[in-house]
């Protein structure tokens, strides 16, 4: 016999687990999109997924492979949502990675896709600046970044600039005082000093040479490179089926042409220093492998 009370079986009714479903648990493959799939290229370039708007689309992603590429993105529960969505793709052909890079950042700059959650347009773009024994926070509206010397790290806002300071402060034993981090009292040792997380630069423990080198080490690897040329280069990228010459200035991509007749009017254009063609462009442009031309703005090409 039972002699449970009855509430108790409630209660244990109402305690047993529920089950849940997450939207791409009933994920089903998009054949209205298998018409597009027939046409995308196994080349570089941008792919674009479009919902019924003609001037937002939904995603935009690049690739070395654009067939493969979107081919992945319909393989997949994850992306149901924004495959639901979509009704139709759209592709542009580079003629490398670097050219799927700067147009993917452009676009979605301008774009702003729905299901792009990176590559937003910076509005506090700043970086930490060494000046003398001091190190000071300043911005990209304030400062060309492209032509400042002494420039470290680039960051999203000044709270994150000052992140990096305090990191790298406890890695190399820098003191907060000194640096702007904290208040520090005159010929007193700072908190950290006697906690042996400075080593001692606030006190006389070590000297502000000493002190002010392994600052300046700490932060090389942060620096940021000034543009190296008077004006506008053209770096060439190509594969069998494609060349162009990207147009570069102050670490802003001004676009793409075909041929170099065809730069002179782009290099001509405003170029002010762009973080995420700085992000994309530094390592190529100063690695040598790519030829490099330097342009004239108000002549023909020269060549390099």
């Amino acid at each position: 016999m039972n002699n449970q009370h009855p509430e108790s079986q409630v209660v244990r009714r109402q305690s047993a687990p529920r089950l849940s479903f997450e939207p791409a648990a009933i994920y089903e493959y998009p054949e209205h999109l298998r018409p597009f799939l027939r046409e995308l290229p196994a080349v570089p370039g941008v792919y674009l997924f479009h919902s019924d708007s003609d001037t937002m689309p939904l995603y935009i992603g690049k690739s070395v492979n654009i067939r493969s590429r979107v081919l992945s993105h319909l393989r997949t529960a994850d992306e149901a949502a924004m495959l639901r969505q979509s009704r139709r793709i759209t592709w542009i052909c580079t003629a490398g990675e670097i050219g799927a890079l700067l147009l993917e950042a452009r676009l979605i700059k301008e774009q702003q896709p729905l299901f792009n959650k990176r590559l937003r347009r910076t509005r506090q773009l700043c970086s930490l600046q060494l000046t003398d024994r001091t190190v000071q926070v300043v911005y990209a509206r304030e400062v060309d970044f492209s032509q400042t010397p002494h420039l470290f790290g680039l960051f999203a806002h000044r709270r994150a600039a000052l992140q990096a300071l305090q990191s790298l402060a406890d890695e190399q034993k820098l003191c907060y005082g000194l640096l702007g981090l904290e208040p520090l009292s005159r010929g007193r040792a700072c908190f950290r000093s006697a906690l042996k997380r400075c080593a001692g630069a606030c006190c006389g423990k070590e000297s502000p040479d000493a002190h002010q080198l392994r600052l300046q080490e700490a932060l090389e690897r942060l620096r940021v490179i000034c543009w190296p040329w008077k004006s506008a280069i053209a770096l060439k990228e190509s594969t069998a089926e494609l060349t162009q010459y990207h147009i570069i200035n102050n670490w802003l991509w001004l676009g793409a042409v075909s041929t170099l007749d065809e730069a002179t009017t782009l290099a001509r254009m405003p170029a002010g220093f762009d973080h995420d063609g700085y992000k994309i462009l530094c390592r190529p442009v100063m690695s040598g492998q790519y030829e490099i031309i330097e342009l004239d703005p108000e002549n023909a090409p020269a060549s390099s």
